[in-house]
């Protein structure tokens, strides 16, 4: 029997330890193979994701070193490229799925590993039963990341530890800075974190506030509609009494009508004024209504491509999900999500699960009423107790002239087979 392949796509938005994952998976399917040629053949890689298929633009990881695969586990972004492209319904897009068909049969690939949120869950559930309806199934492993920590039925989600360490830290070194200048300059500061739906990036922050006075003084979350005039007389009453005050928003705050509040201007506000954003939104409402000064911070790209800070637990996790994912498909399971199971807190203690692709896809894990203070404005101890593991553990990348020196694989394609296709 042929070999089967596999193909391998990152899809979404990328994180510090994606990459992780696919050395991990890589790395496995190359034991594996050795051991047992006749069960997995080469780790195929979408460039762009899954327009790497459509377009038959396959990348031949086996072309590439042990030692650079090995060194993928340090690699911010994604090494073969992801995409955000959807594929919409058989009726409408049926030449998409056939050529899905004729690509994977082409090059005999029998394995399929997506690797992304909840969205990404849901193209996978979608592209496996339609796929075998059209005559070719695939062994199909869904394989979480996302940021946003957003997925459901799993413990975290590979991607958010490191951001979450990020944003922690940024807030406490940024609280330092304000903290001195406040008497006679900046008297507001303000980060605005990733988080369309799920607050759970400003939440992490939250982690920087040990002792009371401690930054940050109030973080703005999704899943709490924003009152105006109860988040003013918090920033009026913590600048009286700490000299400053220090906020966390995320990116996707709502007001009680649901509304997103970021690109939205203000009647408070001046007519030029029109904010950029969720933070400029706030500050400038701020700015507005009391007079103070602030400063504003975008993490934006920043906080997940931060490899140099990346945290421990987040790297080991996303690199065991890509081993375990090709264990399980060779193994012969299907359709399924790999998930990580919390043990115990104190020590952290995790393991790897399973769960169906038509359980996760396309629902979205936000933050739970317990983890959010009685007044809307901070984090729990129970938050604090599931956070606090998660950005736990350094893994430094490896350094050269005093900067991280990160692969850059070859990424040598395979030789295509096909005609041309424009999705």
């Amino acid at each position: 029997m042929a070999a089967r392949n596999a193909f391998y796509a990152q899809s979404g938005g990328v994180t510090a330890v994606i990459n992780a994952t696919a050395c991990g998976l890589i790395q496995e399917a190359r034991r594996l193979h050795l051991l047992h040629p006749q069960r997995i053949g080469k780790v195929y890689a979408g460039h762009d994701g899954i327009l790497g298929a459509l377009t038959e633009d396959l990348i031949d990881t086996s072309l590439e070193s042990d030692e650079d695969i090995a060194r993928l586990r340090y690699c911010p972004g994604g090494a073969f490229g992801s995409s955000r492209y959807h594929l919409g319904p058989l009726a409408t897009h049926r030449a998409h799925f056939e050529r899905l068909v004729e690509v994977f049969r082409a090059h005999e690939i029998g394995y399929f590993f997506f690797n992304g949120g909840d969205g990404t869950m849901g193209a996978a559930w979608h592209l496996s039963q339609t796929l075998a309806a059209l005559g070719h199934p695939l062994t199909v492993i869904g394989i979480p990341k996302t940021v946003d920590n957003d997925l459901a039925l799993t413990d975290t989600c590979p991607g958010f530890g490191s951001v979450a360490k990020y944003v922690a830290t940024s807030m406490r070194e940024a609280g330092f800075d304000v903290a001195s200048m406040a008497r006679t300059s900046t008297r507001i500061f303000i980060l605005e974190a990733m988080g369309r739906h799920a607050g759970w990036i400003a939440a992490a922050a939250g982690l920087a506030s040990e002792r009371e006075g401690d930054p940050p003084h109030i973080l703005l979350f999704p899943e709490v509609p924003f009152d105006a005039d109860r988040f003013l007389a918090r920033v009026d009453a913590c600048v009286r009494r700490h000299g400053y005050c220090a906020i966390a928003v995320a990116e996707g705050l709502c007001d009680d009508g649901g509304c997103e509040i970021g690109g939205r201007a203000s009647d408070e506000l001046p007519s030029h004024t029109r904010a950029g954003g969720v933070g400029r939104f706030v500050a400038e409402l701020i700015h507005a209504r009391l007079g103070y000064k602030y400063h504003l911070a975008l993490a934006d790209y920043l906080q997940r491509a931060a490899r140099h800070l990346a945290s421990g637990t987040d790297v080991a996790q996303a690199h065991a999900l890509g081993v375990a994912a090709v264990d399980r498909a060779v193994q012969g399971k299907t359709n399924i999500m790999l998930s990580l199971r919390r043990l115990a807190d104190r020590p952290y203690r995790w393991e790897i699960g399973e769960v169906p692709l038509s359980a996760v896809a396309n629902r979205e894990h936000r933050m739970p009423a317990e983890f959010i203070s009685a007044d809307g404005f901070h984090i729990t101890d129970a938050c604090r107790t599931y956070l606090q593991p998660l950005i736990e553990g350094e893994d430094p990348p490896p350094y050269r002239a005093g900067l991280p020196d990160y692969v850059r694989l070859a990424n040598r394609r395979v030789a295509r087979r096909l005609p041309d296709f424009v999705p």
